[in-house]
């Protein structure tokens, strides 16, 4: 029988003023199933009371730390514990607190990047494994519909065979030393302690996880440029590199957050032997198809002639624009529903395994270290990944 009843969840992180945190609730939220029953929102206990309070949370399941939040949730009754927790923290905080909570068997969804070494990232593979738990990583660009119909077109040989790949994603936010004013998001994202890397491991790794999940294809090989442009800046703003494909596909890949005048510019290419196609997040409706012999072809969401995986993560009638909340969403709801088969002893649909996981994101931590090696080392570098996690 299916699962009766909702989800309970609680998240670490995400305390007063974060922008992560409330994103990541009403993802989690919006389909109805799922409720925030508990948290440990920040390190300042009265910080997290605070957030615990807007939430409207009963004052016992709002905790001092993740630590304690891991002992008593456990300890409750399994009427009453949570059933996953989202990790919204710095990334630094992500290895410690998913560790914490799978060790005592709880499911989870984080954060990108996965962490910030491939020590830890292995080590939560391991564990993930150990102890039978769904783990989700919020990837969440590759949740919106049409980047689900790129990869299903990409899958059937609609393009042919994959020959180039184009892919960015371009920020201005940083391109002055916002950091030195207080700025919170941007003190914690430029500290090489508690993010790991700039540019590459914030935006970097979607893309990355763009061009992979659309064309299928690993890595082998890439030359990375990786700068620091702004003054006094201990960590990567901007980087540009050449990648090798496993089979002879080649890549561009560009991430910057010190693109003056850009928002979120994360954009994708994908040339074949017979076609391409391109999407852009900031138009995350429209999936261009061109060939030479034939008019250019539009795919929008809402529409029956979409591949299964597409036609799930559609929530609006044709014409309506979704967002990024929806994108996200998808994978919480892909996730969910997998956590509560595995709750009710039942095989969960295909298509809900349609979402990033703990593989993903040791990948992501491995392309981010490997671009890093290769900027300092000055030349072409193995990225393959092979690790037996």
């Amino acid at each position: 029988m299916p699962l009766n009843r909702t989800l309970r969840f609680g998240m670490v992180g995400g305390g007063p003023g974060a922008f992560i945190g409330a994103v990541h609730n009403r993802a989690a939220t919006l389909d109805g199933l799922s409720v925030l029953v508990a948290g440990a929102f920040s390190s300042d206990p009265a910080k997290s009371q605070e957030q615990g309070l807007a939430y409207k949370l009963a004052p016992a399941r709002v905790y001092a730390s993740f630590e304690e939040m891991a002992a008593r949730e456990a300890a409750l009754p399994d009427g009453e514990r949570i059933d996953f927790v989202s990790i919204v923290t710095p990334n630094h905080l992500h290895f410690p607190v998913a560790k914490a909570f799978i060790e005592r068997g709880f499911h989870v969804v984080c954060d990108k990047p996965l962490t910030t070494t491939i020590e830890h990232a292995e080590e939560l593979c391991r564990l993930v494994k150990q102890h039978d738990v769904v783990f989700a990583l919020t990837h969440s660009y590759t949740a919106y519909p049409m980047v689900k119909q790129a990869r299903q077109l990409v899958r059937v040989g609609a393009l042919g065979i994959v020959r180039k790949v184009v892919v960015e994603y371009s920020q201005g936010w940083l391109a002055t030393a916002v950091e030195q004013t207080g700025h919170k998001q941007a003190a914690w994202r430029t500290d090489p302690a508690r993010a790991g890397a700039g540019a590459v491991g914030d935006i970097g790794t979607h893309a990355e996880h763009l061009a992979r999940y659309i064309t299928g294809l690993e890595m082998e090989r890439l030359f990375a440029d990786v700068s620091s442009f702004v003054p006094g800046r201990r960590i990567d703003d901007d980087a540009n590199m050449l990648v090798q494909y496993e089979g002879g596909a080649k890549g561009i890949l560009f991430c910057s957050q010190i693109s003056s005048g850009e928002e979120n510019r994360l954009a994708i290419r994908v040339y074949g032997t017979t076609g391409s196609l391109e999407w852009a997040q900031e138009d995350p409706n429209f999936l261009y198809v061109r060939r030479p012999d034939a008019p250019t072809e539009i795919f929008k969401p809402g529409h029956g002639y979409l591949a299964a995986a597409a036609q799930r993560g559609t929530r609006m009638p044709a014409g309506h624009p979704e967002g990024l909340l929806e994108a996200f969403a998808n994978i919480y709801a892909a996730a969910m529903r997998v956590i509560a088969a595995r709750i009710a002893n039942e095989t969960p649909d295909p298509l809900d395994l349609d979402f990033p996981t703990v593989r993903d994101g040791a990948v992501g931590v491995h392309f981010m270290q490997t671009a890093l090696r290769s900027a300092r080392e000055g030349g072409w570098v193995d990225a393959s990944y092979n690790a037996a996690v």
